[in-house]
Order: C-alpha cells, then structure tokens, then sequence
C-alpha cells in the first residue's frame, strides 16, 4: 500500500487495549505504547479490531505518541 506523504513510517504491534471511539493502546515491537485510530478506509469496510490483534501502524515524526492503524494482520 503505497502511501501519499513520504514523511510517514510505518511500525508493527499488539493492541493490547480497546478505548472508546475506535481509539486503541497499541504496543509496538520496539516495546513503546501509543494511542492509535482506526484509518478512514478501515471505517469505511467495517473492519473489526480487537485486543491481541498483530496491526501495521502509521507514524507522524513529530509526534511519536499517536498513530494510525493501516492494516490487521491475519
């Protein structure tokens, strides 16, 4: 999946919490925590996260807090 803005890396992880408004606690393979939201086209096809799930996440560089989830791993 190619993405728009180059300025974008992406990272992999366990969501580990389920919060409210599709927001999630996702620890990343580098041991970090963060807080990500579900991708618009995520919403869109209805597709469920869950707690334990493996997700690919994209990052701001400026701020290494927040991200994105892209992608559920089967």
């Amino acid at each position: 999946m190619p993405t728009s803005d180059k300025n974008v890396f992406r990272k992999e992880g366990i969501v580990l919490e389920a919060l409210p408004a599709t927001h999630f606690r996702v620890k990343l393979d580098d041991g970090k925590e963060i807080n990500a939201h579900l991708s618009g086209k995520m919403r869109m096809y209805r597709i469920k996260i869950l707690p334990g799930d493996r997700i690919t996440v994209e990052m701001s560089p400026y701020d290494d807090e927040r991200g994105r989830i892209v992608y559920r791993a089967k």
